[in-house]
């Protein structure tokens, strides 16, 4: 079981490491609270350990954000306060549990699997796909109740897909998954184990393909003959029941803004509220109609399409009492004075114009109104089907070799190690390294030149690496300081040269140095919507690609954010308030110096009318909501390099 310690002191930190890895539990470590929230979010752990007063962000503000957005997997926090306000702090925070420092280990470990034991009970579930069965309590796999001969690499290859339905993985992202720095094959090997495996679930009597190749990206499960799946829960009298559930979790950016759709469907029912009582608010009515546009737009493209289905009617409906265009924030009125100074300012939309004609719906359009309510707040309580960022590739993390025999440096290293992005493999021995170098090339090399009961010196193996792989760094780390030593060093090829002792932050900022600059990135991407839940998807899917995005929620502030970004390309919603998306296209065609930057709209209303509007305006591509992801990525990425073959194509007949 994986746990994430979030442990600003490195003592304490290693001790923690030491006991729980004794224990047979895989930790990741975070030494600030603003490290922690980031895994805590983009991993998944059984259950997070959590140091009450750290940097960036201590551990009750840290719990507080989890549980806000959505987080359950257990956390219990370590404390040196023991007063009863304390404590009731932390369990109001969102902790399950707390230990008080000074702590014996084996009541912290009683903890912990208390905790484990609690999750276990209420999240054990059976993943299943058509007719296939994962069981992961018992670690069998079924086809027609028939139990599936599955190797430990195809079980494990089986249970990826079955808990991220939808999600593309690359061969990359599965090695990365599946295997250790240490033992990772080449990628053919994802391929024939991927062979393998439809070969014996076929064989086993599943008639349906089960997994689909998506060119360029990787592999993704296709949607199963029945979307839910059995959940082995056991009653009290410890039979078997079943019950319906959505095959994954949803992912991480839907968890996050789940309560901002509540709240969102929470104005919708305040005006249904107002409208059964006959006491009618034109800033309501206003704000709801907003509120419904963005809900639209946003909750097909995260898991809820008949979600978006029911937010369109509701726009629809109130829509169709707009008296002569009035509403929607003034959309198709030429600019008044009014929204002048509101755009110069920078300031919020304007005081809300009348929606209604005669600020009243029929009774009948009342009720239709009060059951689409109704039906959308329904809609979240089911399980999200689909997901906006569930295609996003993971991102890089280096691999560290690290050859030295000195277990309290490379423990110290290892605690440290992940806050850095690094995954780290030691080697004790000379020996050790040369076998996990074959198996596995790793990204950069910390090398001792010493090593206790052997006469073989560092350098030996230093011009090996350096022969056999010129372009991988190699730090020596070394308590040998002659010049003899610098010079043999710098004649074989290392990149650098630490002098032990040094700290374990002087010794990342120098692996830091020598690593393969990432990337920069591919282009600058600019997103202008008003609503934050499409902003941080978008963003979520793009950003992996190597992309440098940028968010705008206002659409006043666009021209000022456009000069200080230079972005190469621009993803515009057409529906916003003050300014909308067919304005900006205007603004942006019309200027000499932007007037080929590449726009692509986001709506979705694709009738023609609109999208002749779309591109009169000048929007060169558009992309419909509810977004799919790699649609989205696609368009994206062909469109930049389609505009900088032109622009090279260019600088060519110059």
């Amino acid at each position: 079981m994986k746990i994430l310690l979030v442990e600003d002191d490195i003592l304490l930190s290693t001790a923690l490491f030491e006991l729980l890895s004794a224990n047979r539990y895989s930790i990741d470590i975070a030494s600030n609270g603003q490290a922690g929230l980031e895994l805590a979010i983009s991993a998944e752990y059984e259950l997070i350990l959590l140091d009450w007063l750290i940097p960036k962000l201590d551990g009750i503000s840290l719990c507080r954000q989890l549980r806000s957005q959505g987080y359950r997997k257990p956390i219990l926090l370590l404390t040196g306060k023991n007063s009863n306000a304390d404590i009731v702090a932390g369990l109001d925070a969102g902790a399950d549990d707390y230990v008080i420092k000074p702590f014996d280990p084996e009541a912290l470990l009683a903890r912990i699997r208390s905790l484990l034991r609690r999750n276990e009970a209420v999240s054990s579930s059976t993943l299943a796909w058509g007719n296939v069965c994962l069981d992961p309590s018992a670690g069998r796999v079924t086809c027609n109740e028939q139990e599936i001969p599955l190797t430990a690499t195809e079980y494990k290859l089986l249970e990826l897909f079955l808990q991220n339905p939808d999600r593309i993985f690359s061969r990359a992202v599965i090695l990365d998954r599946l295997w250790g720095f240490g033992d990772a094959p080449t990628e053919s090997a994802v391929t024939t184990h991927i062979k393998d495996l439809r070969k014996k679930l076929k064989t086993a009597g599943l008639a349906e393909e089960f997994l689909e190749t998506v060119y360029g990206m990787g592999y993704r499960i296709k949607p199963a003959p029945n979307r839910s799946i059995s959940v082995g829960e056991k009653n009290q009298d410890g039979k078997k029941k079943t019950v319906s559930k959505d095959m994954t979790s949803v992912n991480r950016v839907l968890e996050r803004f789940r309560n901002s759709f509540a709240g969102q469907v929470g104005v919708l029912e305040q005006l249904k509220t107002a409208l059964l009582a006959g006491n009618l608010n034109e800033e309501l009515q206003q704000q709801a109609l907003h509120e419904a546009h963005k809900l639209a737009g946003s909750m097909g493209s995260f898991g809820y399409p008949e979600g978006s289905r029911l937010a369109r009617k509701i726009e629809h409906l109130l829509l169709e009492q707009e008296a002569g265009g009035k509403g929607a924030g003034g959309k198709g009125n030429a600019p008044s004075q009014e929204l002048r100074n509101e755009v110069e300012q920078g300031t919020q939309s304007p005081a809300p114009l009348p929606l209604f004609e005669d600020s009243s719906l029929s009774p009948d359009q009342i009720s239709d109104f009060s059951q689409l309510v109704t039906a959308l707040r329904q809609e979240l309580t089911k399980p999200a089907v689909t997901s906006i960022a569930q295609s996003v590739p993971m991102n890089q993390t280096y691999r560290l070799l690290v050859i030295d025999d000195d277990a309290t440096l490379t423990e110290q290293l290892q605690a440290e190690a992940d806050s850095w992005g690094i995954r780290m493999k030691v080697a004790p021995n000379l020996a050790m390294a040369r076998s996990l170098f074959s198996l596995k090339t790793p990204d950069v090399v910390l090398l001792d030149l010493s090593f206790l009961g052997t006469e073989e010196d560092g350098l030996g193996l230093l011009s090996e690496i350096v022969q056999r792989s010129p372009n991988i760094p190699v730090i020596v780390f070394t308590g040998r300081d002659t010049l003899a030593d610098r010079l043999a060093v710098s004649r074989l090829g290392a990149r650098q040269f630490l002098h032990k002792p040094a700290t374990t932050e002087q010794i990342f900022q120098a692996i830091a140095r020598v690593l393969p600059q990432p990337k920069t990135s591919e282009a600058k991407v600019l997103i202008v919507d008003d609503d934050p839940v499409m902003l941080a998807g978008l963003s979520a899917l793009l950003t992996p690609w190597g992309l440098e995005v940028t968010t705008l929620s206002q659409s006043q502030q666009f021209w000022k954010v456009l000069i200080a970004t230079s972005p190469d390309l621009v993803v515009l919603d057409l529906e916003m308030p003050i300014v909308n998306g067919l304005e900006l296209c205007q603004v942006v065609r019309q200027d000499a110096q932007w007037g080929d930057l590449p726009i692509l709209v986001v709506t979705a209303h694709t009738e023609a009318e609109f999208l002749q509007q779309a591109f009169a305006a000048g929007a060169d591509d558009f992309i419909s909501k509810p977004v799919l992801g790699p649609e989205l990525v696609t368009r994206v990425l062909s469109r930049i390099q389609r505009t900088r073959w032109r622009s090279q194509v260019g600088r060519g007949k110059e």
